[in-house]
C-alpha cells in the first residue's frame, strides 16, 4: 500500500512539474515583446548609463520658491493680460490658490473581496467637487482682506511676481483690486 501511495505521489509530482515547465516555455506574443523591450532597455542602459549631476538647478529653484513664498505676510503681484494684450493687476496676501486645491483628500480607496473602489469624498464645505475648477484662482486682497477670484484660460493669462514689476507693460497695468502698488510700497 505504501508503495502504491508513493507511486501515485511521484506521478502527481511529475505531472505538476511537467505542466509548470511547459507553461514557462509557452510565452505569449506580448511576453516576447515585453522581453525584447526589456533586453533593449538593459542594452541601452549598459551603453548609455544615466548621468550623475554634481548640482541640481531644479532643486535650487524649488528651495528658492520655498524661501520666497514660505514667509507669512508675503504679497503676490498678479498681472492679468487679456486677449487685446492689455494688462491689469491686483495684489494679494500670499499666493493665489487654484480652486481645485483641497486641505483634505478628495477620494478614498476601499478594498473588498469584490475588488478596489475609489470613492469620492466631500470637501470641507460638505459638497463634492469634480475638480474641474483648476483654472479658477482665489485669494485675499493685500490691504482690505477682500476675497478675490479670477479665471484664466482662453485668451487670458496671468503672471505672478513677488514684487511689483516696472517693465512698461506692467508699469502701465490698470489696478483691478482695492490695493494699489502705492498702498503697499513699504511692505514685504
Amino acid at each position: 500500500m505504501k508503495r502504491l501511495a508513493r507511486m501515485v505521489l511521484v506521478t502527481v509530482f511529475a505531472l505538476v512539474a511537467g505542466l509548470a515547465l511547459t507553461s514557462c516555455t509557452d510565452d505569449t506574443s506580448q511576453d516576447k515583446e515585453n522581453k525584447a523591450k526589456q533586453e533593449n532597455y538593459d542594452h541601452l542602459v549598459a551603453q548609455q548609463p544615466a548621468g550623475r549631476m554634481e548640482y541640481s538647478p531644479t532643486r535650487e529653484a524649488i528651495n528658492q520658491w520655498i524661501k520666497t513664498w514660505g514667509k507669512r505676510g508675503k504679497l503676490s503681484y498678479v498681472y492679468i493680460q487679456n486677449a487685446r494684450g492689455e494688462y491689469g493687476y491686483f495684489i494679494m496676501k500670499g499666493l493665489p490658490v487654484p480652486r481645485c486645491k483641497m486641505l483634505t483628500p478628495t477620494d478614498r480607496v476601499e478594498s473588498s473581496s469584490d475588488g478596489v473602489a475609489v470613492l469620492p469624498q466631500p470637501g470641507m464645505d460638505g459638497t463634492y467637487s469634480s475638480g474641474s475648477t483648476c483654472n479658477a484662482y482665489y485669494g485675499f486682497d493685500a490691504t482690505t482682506g477682500a476675497y478675490m477670484e479670477f479665471t484664466v484660460g482662453t485668451n487670458q493669462s496671468f503672471f505672478l511676481f513677488d514684487k511689483p514689476m516696472t517693465m512698461p507693460e506692467y508699469a502701465s497695468a490698470k489696478q483691478l483690486g482695492p490695493t494699489s502698488v502705492k498702498d503697499v510700497k513699504n511692505k514685504p
